[in-house]
């Protein structure tokens, strides 16, 4: 008999509405410092929408039956691949069941505030960069991405069709995001390792990973088939005794925090409990990179004392490979709990990005608010304890991690080491940036400001040495050669002239460090971000696990040994749409 729980969202999304307000409004005030006038008003008006969408969204529909005909697809995580996959299977006429663990949407997608890459946007033509193209920006990813993605299908998996893919529809992603989720992203900056200026942002006070978050959010919530649940914790997948994934099981927090009694369906759902919910299932939640006791520990134990960007939490990654499951023999139909065997590549694979803010408040503290590295790319420099520079600030960011984790640690981390206590891991190194890129970074300095990660200053309150690598460093600038010492041929927004004309200039300096960033490696997948799993004995061919698809951090062996920048939020939007299409088609 056909089982549907029919849940009216005015009901069942009260309290998810109301903690969703509440996000936005402590959103609104981490931003107020840098909203003003049309930015507050935009941001308001999107905060009157989202709540209007919510609380008159008619009734949803979940399969709480495997054999039910009517399935929705099933988001794990409600970072940008989670919201692409979301956005393109509403449009493909599936209703879509997005879980997302944490008390709020946007993963770590929020917190992206350099940008996405594009190569041969026509906002790159409107400024005057008519050279990129998708064929440069697949050269430079697998120069950036080492000698892994050089042997093209190390382990079975097709990298050269996954990079290929996201250079392909690269500019298409720009102009998706601009032309059907509003999201305009007209500024484009040069990163390290990209031959050319092909990072797109936009042009307001709001970075682009938020704009690019709430900008979806507020398509998605206009779906009648959309149904969003925060604290919502994944905790197995349902697998026949075929292999085949056919939904999942979570568990929702109730209001106290404490998972309450089970009872019939529609009471669980209310009060928190384990829910099932079956139909085609997309895995968008995140990396490892935070899992600093876990899976960092056993594939990287040498990063072990670095600060990071990600907050600490265990990586989903074991619900995908566990193979246990138990179902009932000899009907396709059963369900199990499990994992599905799903490969894992790359895992060794960690980015550790080389500007992490040291907060003077404090300094010790081992999560770190990134430095983006557009403030490089528009003319930012580093500089060493002593004040000198010391590397090209464009190199790739494992080139420039390595640089600075080769200089000294500060005195007092080599008496704590001696000690045997250093944690964490960091080294004293500045971030200096001029009148040129402090303008053209003005809305990320404004949040860096208000949070007391970097100061102004005049050029000449700085020390001698550091006056003098300023000096040194503009007058490359000055003279157009487009060499520097260190080999450095773009300087971004950079305006400061040499010499004593610019004491009295002002200059923004904040303290950076090198932080586990981003996890490149994760399950294995393929073009239409079906995630593979070994055919029979160990070392058989790489198959797609069917039902199951993934997109964003969680997967492996896009980026090889190290991602450009910019390449993070493009890859979400590629595979994270992508699997949204397929799902959909095997939701029907």
């Amino acid at each position: 008999m056909v089982m549907l729980n029919r849940i009216r969202v005015r009901h069942l999304l009260l309290t998810l509405t109301i903690a969703l307000i509440a996000t936005l409004i402590a959103r609104y005030m981490s931003y107020s410092s840098i909203l003003h006038g049309n930015a507050r008003q935009t941001f308001f008006r999107y905060l009157t929408t989202t709540f209007r969408s919510i609380v008159t969204t008619p009734t949803i529909i979940m399969a709480t039956s495997p054999t039910e005909a009517t399935r929705p697809v099933i988001i794990v995580g409600s970072g940008l691949a989670g919201l692409a996959a979301a956005h393109e299977a509403l449009r493909a006429g599936a209703a879509v069941v997005m879980l997302e663990q944490a008390a709020k949407p946007g993963g770590n997608s929020i917190k992206a505030s350099s940008g996405i890459n594009g190569a041969g946007t026509r906002f790159q033509k409107a400024s005057g960069i008519t050279n990129d193209s998708a064929d440069l920006f697949r050269s430079d990813t697998i120069r950036s991405a080492g000698s892994r993605l050089q042997t093209r299908k190390e382990g079975g998996i097709d990298r050269a069709s996954l990079v290929h893919a996201l250079a392909t529809h690269s500019a298409s992603a720009i102009h998706w995001l601009a032309d059907e989720i509003d999201v305009e992203l007209p500024v484009v900056a040069a990163l390290g390792g990209h031959s050319v200026a092909r990072t797109h942002r936009g042009a307001g006070k709001v970075p682009p990973g938020a704009a690019i978050v709430s900008g979806l959010l507020q398509k998605l919530v206009r779906f009648p088939g959309f149904a969003l649940h925060t604290s919502a914790r994944v905790a197995q997948l349902h697998v026949d005794d075929k292999g085949n994934v056919r939904g999942v099981r979570y568990v929702r927090k109730s209001e106290n925090g404490q998972n309450k009694p089970p009872g019939p369906p529609r009471e669980r759902e209310q009060k928190g409990e384990q829910i099932d919910v079956y139909g085609p299932v997309v895995f968008t939640a995140g990396g490892f990179a935070g899992d600093a006791l876990g899976l960092l520990a056993r594939y990287r134990p040498d990063l072990a004392g670095l600060p990071s960007t990600n907050e600490a939490r265990p990586g989903p990654h074991g619900l995908l490979t566990n193979t246990r499951r138990s179902t009932t023999s000899g009907s396709s139909s059963s369900s199990g709990m499990a994992g599905v065997g799903a490969e894992l590549v790359d895992m060794d694979s960690v980015q550790v990005h080389p500007t992490g803010f040291v907060d003077p408040r404090d300094a010790n503290s081992p999560y770190k608010i990134l430095a983006a590295e557009m403030l490089r790319g528009e003319g930012g420099i580093l500089l060493s304890p002593q004040g000198r520079r010391f590397v090209n600030e464009l190199e790739r960011r494992d080139v420039v991690s390595e640089a600075i984790m080769a200089l000294p640690p500060p005195v007092d981390d080599e008496e704590e080491e001696e000690n045997g206590n250093r944690d964490p891991r960091q080294w004293d190194v500045a971030l200096l940036l001029d009148p040129g890129a402090m303008d053209a970074t003005a809305a990320h300095l404004s949040f860096y400001l208000f949070k007391g990660l970097v100061e102004k200053k005049k050029v000449k309150d700085l020390d001698p040495a550091v006056i003098e690598a300023v000096d040194r460093y503009a007058e490359s600038v000055a003279s157009g050669r487009g060499d520097d010492e260190f080999g450095r041929r773009t300087f971004g927004r950079w305006r400061l002239m040499p010499g004593e004309a610019n004491r009295e200039e002002e200059v923004c300096i904040g303290r950076v460090t090198p932080v586990v960033h981003f996890t490149m490696g994760g399950v294995a997948f393929d073009n239409k971000a079906r995630v593979l799993r070994r055919a029979g004995e160990e070392g058989g061919a790489l198959v797609p696990v069917p039902g199951l698809w993934a997109a964003g951090e969680i997967t492996g062996g896009l980026h090889g040994d190290n991602r450009l920048g910019g390449s993070s939020l493009l890859e979400c939007v590629v595979f994270g749409r992508v699997a949204g299409r397929e799902a959909a088609e095997a939701a029907k």
